[in-house]
């Protein structure tokens, strides 16, 4: 999880987004309200589509954003990201934004214990199986 979390606000432009994302070498980032509430997230898939720079983040962001509270099980996180074709997830403490977890920190975190494929099983023989 990325703990120092860059956010922006629903009146920043498009051109400023993609600013921080380029600058930060980030693919998300989540969009707050003065009081640091989480209004929507802005991902390079939401850039993908041909936008003026002078866009406010707030006509492009997606509102619905998934959040993960800091104690939840690893598990737990990549089942959500899966089951709702995500790859980026707010990480939160009593409502305050403390990370994001992506796609991305979760494969590192599979390569980081060695993940090891393991065989597979051995086909049964069944009765009628032609020799």
């Amino acid at each position: 999880m990325v703990r120092s979390v860059i956010t922006t606000m629903p009146h920043k432009t498009v051109g400023h987004a993609q600013s921080i994302m380029n600058k930060n070498k980030i693919k998300s980032v989540p969009v707050v309200d003065s009081d640091r509430q989480i209004k929507g997230i802005i991902t390079a898939t939401d850039l993908l589509d041909d936008h003026s720079e002078a866009t406010p983040v707030s006509k492009v962001m997606t509102t619905q954003v998934y959040t993960i509270p800091a104690y939840s099980n690893v598990n737990i996180a990549a089942r959500m990201m899966r089951n709702h074709n995500i790859n980026h997830l707010v990480v939160s403490d009593e409502q305050k934004i403390i990370g994001v977890l992506s796609a991305h920190d979760l494969l590192k975190l599979v390569e980081d214990h060695r993940f090891v494929m393991k065989n597979p099983s051995t086909p049964s023989k069944s009765k009628n199986s032609r020799e």
